[in-house]
Formats: C-alpha cells, structure tokens, sequence
C-alpha cells in the first residue's frame, strides 16, 4: 500500500546539513539526530547500531549511515535518511538527514512537525544530561565524524571537591554565575558572550581537576584542543567553528608547547583563537580556559584583558589545603599529629596536592599510617622547600575584581628569604679580607661591587 501511495503522490525533500554554509555546527541536525533515533521506528530499520548507555544495562539504538526510518506526524506519513557521502579515500566528506515529505501535507504539518522536533530533543537532553568530552582529529586522519570525536564527560570532580582557599572558590563560583546570567549585558555592551580563564602553577596542583568542576559546575560540555594535531593557524579557526555554545574550550599546556615550539600554529594564530573575530562569531556562552606552569616566559600580549580575562593560580600546599585534602580523603579532620605537619609546613617544606592526595588514598585504611607516610615525605622534601624559599598558597587569595590572583608579596616571590641569603658575619669578614688583599690589583672594592648587591 505504502508503494501504491509513494507513485501517487508527489514528494519534496528537505535536507539537513552537521554543518552550515560557513563551516559551523547546525544545532538544528543535533536535534533531528536525538529526535531520529528516540523512535520506536529505529528498530524496523535494515541496520541499526548498538551501543552501550551510561548505565550497563542500557542499550541505545542509532540509524547507521544511509538507512530509511519512518515516522507519523498529525496523520501525516514522512521518511527519514540518515545520508553519509564521503570521500574515496574513506573520509567522510558530507552528513545530512534527508526529509521525505509529500506536497499536499507540507503546508499543514511542516512547521508544526519542526517544533515537535524541537520539544521532544529537548526533553531528551533534559533526561539524559549526559556532558561530552571532545577532541580533535588531526586534519589528515580522515575520521568517521569528522574533526572532533566525543565521549561521555565522567570527571567526578566538583568546586566543592577542589582543595582551594574558601575566598577564592566563592569568587569563581560568583564569576561563573554571573557569566552564565549576563547574555543581554555582554550584548548591549557589543561583545561576545565569552570569558577566558587562565589556571598557572606546578605539575600536580590540580588544574585539569579544576576545569572538570567547572565543566560539572556549569553543565557544560567539553572541548580538548590537541595542539599538536592542528596543521596551521587556519585549522585552528576551523575547529572553533565546529565548536558548539554552552561549552569549555580548553587547551592545556600552553607554555610548553609554546616553548618548546610543539605547535605549528604561530602566535599570531593563537592571539586570534583567543578573542579574534572568528571567536566572535562562533556561538554565544563560551568559556576558554588555558593551563601553564608558568607565566613568565609568555608574551605579555597573550596575557593581556580580553584574550585572559581571569588569572587563577595554583600553588603548592599549605597547612589549610592539607586539612582539606586529609578531610576530603581520609574523613579526618583533626588529629593529634596535625601540629607536627603544620609545623613542618611553616618551616618552608612543601608538596603538590596530587602527591599528598595520592599518599593519602594509598594508605586510606589507616589515616594515621597516612599522615605518618605525608610527614616522612614533607621532611624529605624539606630541604627543597627552605632553598626555593616560600612559594604563594592556597590560602593567600587576595585579588582584585578581575584578576583571581594572590598579590605576589615580598616573601612570596618565590626567591630565598632575604636573611637566608645574608652570608654570615665570619664568611663576610673572610671574604673582605681576601678582596683587601686584591684591592693593589683592582680599582673597584666590595662595596661599590654591583655583582654583590641584593636585588
């Protein structure tokens, strides 16, 4: 009867592109893709995909590349094709779902059709919630769908988790917020709806668990740029472009692979990624966050507002961290061998949060064995920590409005205590009697010596 029917009428075709004519993700075939494979239709089709759900006992069904499936719509009958052209060389070239809707029904159930898409997508990703991880292909590696490829976003972390100053987690907390409120003042003001983060500090200190809470945070998906992966400076905006709203877009260890020159993309192309006119014209509500160890070596003009908005810094642990951390892994919070690690703590020695936490979890069974094996490592690490002199904590988060960074204080520069650096009164008096006895040789003395002078 269907084949009957199909001869007699006369059919339009409706195609929905992944991507625009710009090069952009096409919300609109997200929704049919969510909307195509929620119908109980999908299992009449000759060639479904199975796959695994977030929980083991789901099974989720997907129309494979080039497969018809049918749907009903205010009494009116129309076809999908899930249509996949690609290259020769096994690439895929072009994505698209292709509507098959008879003339006579189009004026009466099109636009209402299109809005049912619509309510039932969103439903669908009400109830699923499920958070994406992405990352890019390189551009030569002719990938199933094309440049990024995603998995399920699983990072447990959360702001509530993150071994940070209270202060300064409720600072984030409240630019996060007001950020995510703030569409109409970014466009009455002529800007992007963005905001780029950048978290400096140690190997260790809990950057990338960061950005997992704030992805957790925000609700938003995840975007991995593999430097290393990106041909050029053009391909770079191409990826941008292929990026969707509500995400992360992170790249980690900017520094070094800037230093150690492990991109081909030039500095020029990452001045443009970060607030470029492609950036703005890449989808609303985006936030980029770049990760370093340091800052010191990056040009100032990478540093500078609007390409990063907010400087977080993530220093090694203090006292205050360590009992967060001891809370958090141990459900200890007060000990009789605390006094021993805060003294130890204030003596100058120190750790990365990731080694204590990983000390912490190996000895769980047994805080106090946990706090022991910390106190045993922090001793040995304590002659490092008295030679690089004090670094910046946790706890010092003194910041303006704009920068969420502690103000680098005299003692916390990260050099040696000045009266560490002071040479003793005996090693003084030996060292000038030896440059008195050079002195018939050499017009210059020790006090005019600009080698000796503390800077």
């Amino acid at each position: 009867m269907n084949w009957v029917d199909d001869r007699i009428h006369v059919h339009q075709y409706l195609k929905v592109a992944e991507l625009n004519e710009n090069g952009q993700n096409n919300e609109f075939y997200r929704r049919v893709f969510l909307y195509i494979n929620s119908l109980p239709s999908i299992e009449d089709s000759n060639f479904t995909n199975l796959f695994s759900g977030k929980k083991s006992t789901d099974i989720i069904l997907s129309l494979d590349d080039n497969q018809v499936i049918q749907d009903e719509f205010l009494g009116a009958r129309v076809d999908w094709v899930n249509k996949v052209e690609r290259f020769d060389h096994g690439g895929v070239c072009n994505r698209s779902f292709l509507l098959r809707i008879k003339k006579k029904d189009k004026r009466r159930t099109l636009r209402p059709y299109l809005q049912h898409i619509h309510t039932v997508s969103d439903d669908i990703e009400q109830r699923r919630s499920e958070l994406k991880l992405f990352i890019n292909n390189g551009p030569s590696e002719n990938p199933v769908n094309g440049r990024w490829r995603s998995v399920p976003f699983t990072h447990h972390s959360t702001l509530d988790t993150i071994a940070m100053d209270a202060d300064l987690k409720n600072k984030v907390k409240s630019d996060l917020e007001n950020f995510i409120k703030s569409q109409n003042y970014y466009h009455k003001m002529g800007r992007a709806w963005k905001r780029n983060y950048l978290l400096y500090g140690p190997s260790g200190t809990g950057k990338s668990s960061f950005i997992g809470a704030m992805a957790n945070f925000l609700n938003y998906d995840v975007y991995d740029i593999d430097l290393s992966r990106v041909s050029d400076d053009s391909d770079l905006k191409l990826l941008l472009l292929q990026t969707s709203s509500r995400s992360l877009i992170v790249i980690e260890d900017l520094d070094r692979l800037i230093n150690e020159k492990l991109t081909t993309t030039t500095l020029s192309g990452l001045l443009n990624f970060m607030d470029g006119i492609v950036n703005s014209c890449c989808g609303d509500e985006k936030i980029m966050v770049f990760t370093m160890n340091s800052k010191d070596q990056i040009d100032p003009a990478m540093l500078r507002p609007g390409r990063i908005d907010v400087h977080i810094h993530f220093p090694f642990c203090d006292f205050n961290s360590f009992k967060y951390l001891a809370n958090n892994y141990l459900g200890v919070k007060e000990h009789k061998l605390f006094p021993q690690v805060e003294e130890i703590f204030h003596s100058g020695a120190t750790m990365s949060p990731a080694a204590i936490g990983e000390l912490m979890i190996v000895n769980r069974s047994s805080p106090s064995r946990a706090l022991k094996s910390v106190i045993t490592a922090l001793q040995s690490n304590g002659t490092e920590g008295k030679i690089g002199g004090k670094g910046k904590r946790l706890s010092d988060s003194a910041s303006s409005p704009l920068r969420l960074e502690p103000p680098l204080h005299a003692e916390e520069t990260g050099g040696a205590n000045w009266k560490d650096s002071v040479p003793g009164a005996k090693e003084v008096r030996k060292l000038y009697g030896l440059l008195r006895l050079k002195s018939c040789k050499s017009p210059s003395s020790f006090d005019h010596d600009p080698g000796m002078i503390e800077r």
